[in-house]
């Protein structure tokens, strides 16, 4: 039985697909940090090399090209594939190069550009395989795809980062990682606007424990240190919040702490839904396609399916996995769709 393992190298986690005969039989995830050094980023791959398994085939798509380790996009793409190959070691090992599919090591230099975050093109082309019409939002730890999908084709106007920025089709606001303050400038306190401070003192993972879409403790939707290094609990979170708005934890009570949660958070919403009605503006979205999540914050997607009136469908919905593999495979959509396309 061939196995062919799905690699979607980033710059904050590796995650990994194993799929065999059609079906995803493994999925996991690993922090990484390569801006603290490619040691950071080579250990994760080789552990997670370990806990799947050798496999006959290997295709990767990566982000980590993004980290400050390196100079520019290109080397970055370069490093990082040799670094998978180094790491990986035995079996085909392809990179995905969106639109332009698969291309061996000695073309990535060439096709470099097109390499770059490319990942989310391979969960969006699996989506318009299984779902003809929809927009794909994929809502990651730190970023959100937003994919138009239309007769089966992804539609996509954008293919590098910057193209999709403009165009409505890649917003910096994730689930977990990233700062509240970059969707609001205030937020309500004590019946006053209070400004917030622009330091690096929560993340929106604080935002998520408070409101209760995040659990306490590690989990696979939260990997990241806290930004004061002290515990991912509730109370720790609250007062990480208050530091924003100038306050001491303890100068919060829990109340208040939810609703400047909750005001962040629907702050960070509005910005994904501009995105939507840019998209809508020029037609992209069928009035009648629902939305398909992935990506650790896709609850979140199916709500803003709902307060739209869309349908939802979920990209884990679209997998052939026991519930528990397919909702992972729906965490590590790109890791998951890379190992699919090419079966």
């Amino acid at each position: 039985m061939t196995a062919t393992i799905g690699w979607d190298i980033g710059g904050a986690h590796v995650k990994a697909a194993r799929v065999e005969a059609g079906r995803i039989v493994a999925v996991t995830q690993r922090a990484c940090a390569p801006h603290l050094g490619l040691a950071h980023l080579e250990a994760p791959i080789r552990e997670t090399l370990a806990e799947l398994g050798r496999a006959e085939r290997h295709r990767v798509t990566m982000t980590a090209e993004l980290s400050d380790a390196f100079a520019d996009r290109t080397q970055g793409v370069v490093s990082v594939a040799a670094i998978a190959a180094r790491e990986i070691g035995a079996g085909e090992i392809l990179y995905y190069a969106g639109a332009r599919g698969f291309v061996e090591r000695t073309g990535v230099a060439q096709a470099a550009r097109s390499i770059a975050s490319a990942n989310w093109r391979a969960s969006a082309e699996l989506v318009a395989q299984r779902c003809g019409e929809a927009l794909f939002v994929d809502m990651g730890s730190t970023t959100t795809d937003l994919v138009p999908i239309h007769g089966g084709r992804v539609c996509a106007l954008g293919e590098t980062d910057a193209e999709r920025l403009v165009h409505g089709e890649l917003a910096y606001a994730g689930f977990s990682r990233g700062a509240p303050q970059a969707y609001a400038t205030r937020a309500p306190i004590n019946g006053r606007w209070s400004p917030l401070v622009n330091e690096s003192f929560a993340a929106m993972a604080d935002v998520r424990r408070v409101l209760g879409d995040l659990p306490e403790g590690e989990s696979r939707a939260d990997l990241s240190p806290t930004a004061d290094g002290r515990p991912k609990t509730v109370a720790a979170s609250s007062a990480r919040l208050a530091r924003i708005v100038g306050l001491d934890g303890s100068e919060l009570t829990p109340a208040q702490a939810r609703t400047l949660a909750d005001y962040l958070a629907r702050a960070q919403v509005r910005v994904i839904e501009d995105q939507m009605a840019l998209l809508s503006s020029r037609d992209a979205v069928a009035p009648h396609a629902p939305l398909v999540g992935a990506g650790v914050g896709r609850a979140l997607v199916a709500r803003m399916a709902t307060a739209q009136g869309r349908a939802y469908r979920d990209f884990a919905d679209l997998i052939d996995a026991p519930a528990a593999l397919a909702a992972a495979a729906g965490d590590c959509a790109p890791a998951a769709a890379i190992a699919l396309l090419d079966i």
